[in-house]
């Protein structure tokens, strides 16, 4: 089976996996007809590992950093997402306390890697 480099990224499969989890939430959220905040989910969701994927395939590291920074930048977008979802009782402290925890490993992972690209320009 043909195999992208970015399935062997950790950061993809960290994103991969918040991702999927959101996505059951996302479910949940289509059941109780909230299919705005379903979509929200499933769209900032996507884009953490989107990113990754995308911009692994970039010949520059600049760019690759780029798409990294915009995946980074949808860690936050999730977690203000789900911190909403919390505050209107749509998904238990216990799921908002577990996916900030990921979603924070996550944003560090990534801003880390893009260190590490920067360093292997010089």
């Amino acid at each position: 089976m043909v195999k992208f480099r970015f399935q062997d990224l950790k950061i993809w499969q960290s994103a991969i996996k918040i991702a999927n989890e959101l996505f059951d939430i996302a479910d949940d959220l289509e059941k109780k007809k909230l299919f705005r905040f379903a979509d929200q989910l499933r769209g900032s969701g996507m884009s953490m590992s989107n990113n990754i994927a995308e911009g692994s395939g970039s010949i520059s590291k600049k760019d690759f950093s780029n798409y990294l920074n915009i995946a980074r930048r949808s860690t936050f977008e999730n977690a203000n997402t789900i911190i909403l979802l919390e505050m209107r009782s749509l998904i238990s402290k216990d799921k908002l306390r577990k996916l900030l925890k990921d979603l924070d490993v996550l944003c560090r992972q990534i801003t880390n890697f893009q260190k590490s690209l920067k360093k292997s320009n010089t």
